[in-house]
């Protein structure tokens, strides 16, 4: 039996990587309901950490002051019809997690190798039970090297800059869209120049993943795309892998 058929929908890890705004989110919310899995997001997770540093005048950047608050955070995802909620210290956050320095706070938060040790650790422990789709930026590397299905998707800085525009919902003067969009295209060159600097667990694919460049494709291009490599993976049909 080769190795693809033996792959068994019970124990699926689906790791799926990436810059951001590359449609992550999206893509494993969709793979999750699709295969009937788990959907855990990493980056919810990281910006929930965040969230405690700021809440608590701790600096994103000094470790000293980031690595005292771990011993006393928990962070709790919760699946729900709607996406996952987040519990910060068993209090609902969600809402708070795409304030913009929320965000920005979280990827500078994310370079210390302490946090990404503590993080990654619950991430093992979320997923260890497979059945699971993860997104992220070190899933398929750091995370779980052994998922069945190692998804890289990537887009160019320009066109994942107008997708954040888009998803945040700015309704402003073309001037001034164009100069907030360029704004987020700084900060997103930025964070990818940390992401793929850092020294713990930087961002790049996996030497076993499939890259997916969703630049000049839809999102359903790229939808049929991830479907087509996780139903290859199991070697059966997309509806005998969910299970009720």
């Amino acid at each position: 039996m080769s190795e693809a058929a033996s792959t068994s929908p019970d124990h699926l890890i689906i790791a799926i990587d990436g810059p951001a705004g590359a449609g992550k989110s999206t893509l494993a919310a969709h793979l999750a309901a699709h295969f009937g899995l788990l959907n855990l997001e990493t980056g919810a997770m990281y910006r929930a950490f965040a969230l405690k540093a700021i809440s608590a005048g701790a600096s994103p950047d000094d470790p000293a002051q980031l690595e005292p608050l771990l011993a006393t955070t928990s962070i709790t995802l919760q699946p729900g019809s709607a996406g996952n909620r987040v519990l910060l210290d068993d209090r609902d956050v969600t809402a708070q997690l795409r304030d913009p320095a929320v965000t920005a706070a979280a990827s500078r938060v994310s370079v210390h190798p302490a946090v990404r040790r503590w993080l990654v650790s619950l991430q093992r422990e979320m997923g260890a039970n497979g059945r699971v789709v993860m997104e992220g930026r070190d899933i398929g590397t750091a995370v779980f090297p052994n998922a069945q299905v190692k998804i890289y998707l990537d887009a160019s800085p320009e066109s994942r800059s107008e997708r954040r525009y888009t998803q945040n919902g700015s309704i402003e003067s073309q001037q001034t869209s164009h100069q907030n969009t360029h704004t987020i295209l700084k900060e997103m060159r930025e964070r990818d120049e940390r992401d793929r600097n850092r020294a713990d667990s930087p961002l790049r694919p996996a030497a076993d993943a499939i890259i997916i460049d969703s630049t000049e494709l839809t999102l359903e291009e790229v939808i049929a795309k991830a479907e087509a490599i996780v139903t290859a993976r199991l070697a059966i049909a997309p509806s005998a892998a969910v299970r009720p």
